[in-house]
């Protein structure tokens, strides 16, 4: 049985509108509404969606970059979300992230060994001497050399920067680390190198990760699960096979249908979807992701908040969609049968 590494359960956060001389809250962005999921130890879950929709808010609360509004995140018991003080710093040591832009998250003044040292002097962990090795030490498993510790982020590539970017991550040694969609600035050829590289780390590290991505086919590199998110939800998760072989939520499908066949002789039904993702400052009654859905009923998508489900005879696999889990069996046969679809 696999360990529960971090346990999430009704994450929200909410991002006040001001207006007015006096500044007044007048509306409230809800980028992540009640979120519940669990993290098992030595995975990599793979979090995807449109742009928007939450995720890197999600992954900055994990790691407590940014406050949660409400709920709890539980790290192997310990309540993450409200710790303060010394005890964060202290608990900080578990838990890294790997920045989606590999240039603006390095000090453009300061040699990158120091950036990738930083955190070790922060927590007071060994002397200079040490520190030193540790960084080179570093820096070879992320595929560079030593003597690139005395240069300028502006010296490098955008791979190379993003592999010290892992290194920084990195350097504390870690068990948890959010990798904020890493690749999504590099090159085709080099995302595969940092992938690669990752997955890598991952096995031999023993690394529990977050890879938060929009490109479904990169998240299927590299992950061992996969959560969708759409305008602040979790609407489905399960393994990286059943996703791409049997995907339950109209959403998924849509995404899953935009992913390019490397093959000309292979064609895929397009999932096209209608209208824009609404606003999550005043979303939609029901399921957010109603007014899109091709299959949403009315009546009951536009009524009932649909909530993140088991799928019948699929272990670990979870949908919140009124028609595809069997939450509805009431309705006319007809519209049940949207659920084979």
């Amino acid at each position: 049985m696999r360990k529960t590494l971090i346990q999430v359960r009704e994450l929200t956060k909410d991002f006040p509108i001001k207006s007015g001389v006096l500044k007044r809250t007048v509306a409230e962005v809800k980028a992540v509404d009640n979120v519940s999921f669990d993290i098992f130890e030595g995975e990599a879950l793979g979090l995807v969606g449109e742009s928007g929709c939450g995720k890197t808010t999600l992954g900055r609360m994990l790691v407590r970059l940014l406050d949660p509004s409400a709920g709890t995140i539980h790290f192997e018991g310990n309540d993450v979300a409200h710790m303060e003080g010394s005890a964060l710093k202290e608990f900080r040591k578990n838990m890294q992230i790997i920045f989606q832009d590999p240039f603006s998250s390095l000090d453009p003044r300061s040699h990158v060994g120091n950036s990738i040292s930083e955190g070790l002097r922060i927590h007071g962990i060994g002397d200079a001497d040490e520190r030193q090795q540790r960084v080179k030490d570093m820096l070879e498993l992320v595929g560079l050399e030593e003597v690139h510790a005395q240069r300028f982020p502006h010296e490098f590539s955008g791979g190379q920067r993003q592999r010290i970017g892992i290194a920084r991550a990195l350097i504390l040694r870690p068990r948890f680390v959010v990798a904020d969609e890493p690749v999504s600035a590099l090159d085709v050829s080099v995302q595969a190198q940092v992938l690669n590289l990752l997955r890598e780390l991952q096995q031999e590290l023993n690394l529990t990760l977050l890879f938060i991505a929009h490109n479904l086919a990169v998240v299927e590199h590299i992950s061992d699960r996969v959560a969708v998110m759409y305008l602040g939800d979790i609407v489905e998760t399960t393994d990286r096979e059943t996703l791409y072989r049997n995907p339950r939520h109209p959403y998924t499908r849509a995404l899953l249908s935009a992913i390019p066949i490397p093959d000309p002789t292979l064609s895929r039904e397009r999932v096209v979807l209608q209208g824009d993702v609404p606003s999550p400052v005043n979303p939609p009654s029901g399921c957010k992701f109603h007014p899109r859905c091709p299959i949403a009923v009315e009546g009951v998508c536009d009524v009932e908040i649909p909530r993140l489900l088991p799928v019948s005879g699929e272990e670990l696999h979870e949908a919140s969609c009124h028609l595809r889990t069997g939450a509805h069996q009431h309705l006319d046969p007809k519209i049940r049968g949207a659920s084979s679809d």
